[in-house]
């Protein structure tokens, strides 16, 4: 039972001076570093933020609100409550693959911001209170939308951005390659860059445009139309110009990585994190313990491009299906091999290729990679908080934090795939309707 309604309309922020109190059956947090559950626990949140958590189910008075009314009630007492889900790899403004290199030449920024608003709820919905988008075509589109979902204009997740990928000429998301050479002359990609000083000024372009995060390809990917394989792109100078860039503006950098020797250079270069990590190995592995960088494996793209390149009207064009076909297989078994050398993992899904809202898909994946239930979810919760830069203020239930809720009808420490269905989504303080309703 919910009572007041007027809380539950997405998008209607909850008075600073108003309160919401949940009953939550079970609570599931992180405490230093391990989930803890408990049972019958009382959240009491203030405006954006929880102000303190109670044991039992105290009602509105006895917590002290002398005038009750002003308190809304969510009754929760049957349901598994834990924090908003964080997924620090998504591209909300793309565009699926089938239709990706048409969207290229027929959509307008305009036109992604308003299908990113629509996978925006999508991805709120299925829990997700905070994301990290790492690359998108125009920097315009990902920058209205996150900034109309701080405003309440629209409904999602709290939003990261990085803006434009930072990538070399010719290499993996410089969009015009695959084209018809001129066809892309209307258009200067900002995050296009050749030798140290243009990369320099690539990423300051990004962050004078409000970039929070940088992004950059070390290496060639599956899905674009380069036939130059996996392999690193940038050399180590321009690598650490875009690092030590991106550190001196107090920007994390999030490297995009598949073949060995553009993942080492990565590390090498002081990035924070590496993005799909394929074929690293135990030189990898080292670095990787030696410099505290995140693994953000992006099973969930891994799975979807193996499955993809296997059809026989795959969507993939030739070149991409060949990569595919190496690159998806093996991003599981460097995930499984990193996590049994402890290597921190941070949960990304890379959503965007085949739709968004399935993010719960990468759960399972990292399951079936090695780790356990709770170690997938604290992938989502504490690492991947620490990832993005913001361990003191989400990931967590706690007095102070963002008041970001989810709720399930079965224990997800138990059986993960609860996490692909969610009851009820709090972001902030504001309550929205789930995926079911």
């Amino acid at each position: 039972m919910i009572v007041g309604l007027v809380f539950l309309l997405v998008g209607n922020p909850v008075p600073a001076e108003n309160v919401a109190i949940i009953h939550a059956g079970t609570l599931i947090t992180p405490v230093d570093g391990a989930l803890e559950s408990t049972k019958s626990r009382t959240i009491v949140i203030v405006g954006d933020k929880v102000a303190r958590v109670e044991d039992g189910f105290p009602t509105p008075g006895e917590l002290g609100f002398e005038d009750s009314s002003s308190a809304t009630l969510i009754d929760l007492k049957d349901s598994y409550v834990l924090p908003g889900l964080i997924d620090g790899h998504v591209h909300l403004t793309a565009l699926p693959v089938g239709n990706r290199r048409l969207g290229f030449v027929v959509f307008s920024d305009a036109d992604r911001a308003i299908l990113g608003a629509a996978a925006a709820k999508r991805t709120l919905l299925a829990g997700f209170t905070t994301v990290r988008d790492l690359g998108a075509r125009g920097p315009d589109s990902i920058y209205a939308l996150r900034d109309g979902i701080s405003r309440g204009d629209v409904a999602g997740p709290r939003i990261l951005a990085s803006g434009q990928t930072i990538t070399p000429t010719g290499g993996h998301i410089d969009r015009s390659t695959g084209f018809r050479h001129g066809l892309f002359e209307f258009f200067t990609p900002s995050g296009v860059c050749d030798g140290a000083a243009e990369c320099t000024k690539a990423v300051r372009r990004q962050i004078r445009d409000s970039a929070e995060a940088i992004k950059l390809t070390s290496t060639g990917g599956v899905l674009s139309a380069a036939t130059a394989g996996v392999g690193q792109q940038f050399t180590s100078a321009e690598l650490e110009s875009i690092v030590d860039t991106a550190h001196s503006l107090g920007r994390r950098v999030a490297a995009h990585a598949h073949g060995l020797d553009g993942i080492n250079a990565a590390l090498d270069a002081g990035a924070d994190s590496i993005e799909h990590g394929t074929f690293l190995d135990e030189s990898s592995i080292l670095r990787f313990r030696e410099s505290g960088a995140f693994l953000v494996p992006t099973l969930l793209a891994g799975d979807t491009i193996s499955r993809w390149a296997e059809l026989e009207d795959s969507p993939l064009p030739a070149a991409q299906k060949e990569k595919a076909l190496v690159v998806g297989p093996q991003m599981l078994m460097a995930t499984r091999k990193a996590h049994e050398a402890g290597i921190r993992i941070a949960l990304g899904s890379d959503s965007g290729m085949d739709g968004h809202g399935k993010n719960c898909g990468e759960f399972g994946l990292l399951v079936e990679a090695g780790l356990s239930n709770e170690e997938a979810l604290l992938a989502s919760l504490v690492n991947a908080a620490e990832n993005l830069g913001m361990a003191d203020q989400i990931g967590r239930i706690q007095e102070g934090y963002y008041a970001d809720v989810i709720a399930t009808s079965t224990d997800p420490t138990e059986d993960i795939d609860a996490l692909c269905s969610i009851e009820m989504v709090i972001k902030g303080g504001v309550a929205h309707l789930s995926q079911r309703d």
